[in-house]
């Protein structure tokens, strides 16, 4: 008999639609591998839902906050019910942004400079020299980002989640190209170059089909492409991660460039839609959509 697989998606996280997609296209193609499958949009009554479905792999297709910050994962270890993607401490760890910048710089894996700053404070002086950029501890998908400019006015800017935060994290705004890779069993798949067609590579430009060119493989030479793919093999090791996870850099590698690549942050629960950048690297390196979830199936596990 098939794996009774058990999709959790969506949520109450500012993640939740992007969480949607990813799950609905996980779910049809863990049908297609023959898995049975149940998708389940997640509540805070998820403990009671699983108790009655009692799947045997959990498929944790939820981003952001709870699903993706060590919530969950500590929930699904304490009921015993295996589950993809990394545990309860890398996903923590991952998830707040300072602290996983420490570990980063501690592990020789070169990090902006940057500070924590309190809401109130950012609105009476900058923390930074300017440019710098201002973004909550501990959001993804860009959530909540902002670039503070020359002639940027964060006082009379209200919009945007991270006004509703306490405690931000000013870093000094890197210059240069976007980069990602994806690390799978703690291999590199490849890097990716990500070129917006305007701004920088925030939620709408992640989502929104035509918003951004994905060069694949970057167009770098093969030392640096090398040097990339060990610093993300690297940091998905340093913080524990386990099955697949996804390391954003920025290297400026131009004529008054340092040419250093620069880790942004890992991502423990990468996007899986149809736009996002693991299934497509996979697929650069002959892995089919389906090949890849039922590998992270596969590789589901608890307590390790």
């Amino acid at each position: 008999m098939s794996k009774h697989v058990v999709v959790l998606k969506g949520g109450w996280s500012a993640e939740r639609e992007v969480s949607l997609t990813s799950g609905a296209a996980v779910a049809k193609a863990l049908r297609q591998q023959n898995f049975q499958v149940t998708e389940v949009d997640a509540t805070p009554e998820i403990a009671r839902v699983l108790t009655e479905l009692k799947p045997d792999v959990v498929f944790n297709a939820l981003h952001g906050r709870w699903g993706e910050d060590g919530c969950l994962q500590g929930l699904l270890e304490i009921m015993n019910i295996p589950y993809t993607h990394s545990g309860v401490m890398a996903s923590a760890v991952a998830m707040n942004k300072p602290l996983a910048k420490k570990i980063f710089r501690n592990g020789g894996i070169p990090c902006a400079p940057d500070c924590i700053v309190n809401r109130a404070e950012l609105f009476e002086r900058d923390p930074l020299p300017r440019p710098f950029v201002v973004k909550p501890c501990n959001e993804g998908s860009s959530v909540g980002v902002v670039i503070v400019t020359s002639d940027y006015n964060l006082v009379s800017d209200q919009s945007g989640p991270w006004q509703d935060s306490g405690d931000l994290m000013a870093e000094s705004y890197l210059p240069g190209r976007e980069l990602t890779v994806s690390v799978m069993d703690g291999k590199a798949l490849t890097v990716t170059e990500l070129k917006p067609h305007a701004g920088f590579y925030d939620y709408e430009a992640k989502y929104q089909d035509g918003k951004t060119d994905h060069i694949i493989p970057a167009e770098l030479d093969g030392k640096m492409l090398e040097q990339i793919m060990s610093l993300a093999e690297k940091a998905h090791k340093v913080i524990g991660c386990r099955g697949v996870s996804r390391s954003d850099f920025r290297l400026d590698d131009g004529a008054d460039g340092d040419n250093i690549p620069y880790i942004l942050e890992i991502n423990t629960q990468p996007g899986m839609t149809p736009l996002s950048l693991v299934p497509e690297q996979a697929r650069h390196c002959g892995m089919t959509f389906g090949q890849l979830v039922c590998w992270m199936v596969e590789d589901a596990s608890c307590g390790r």
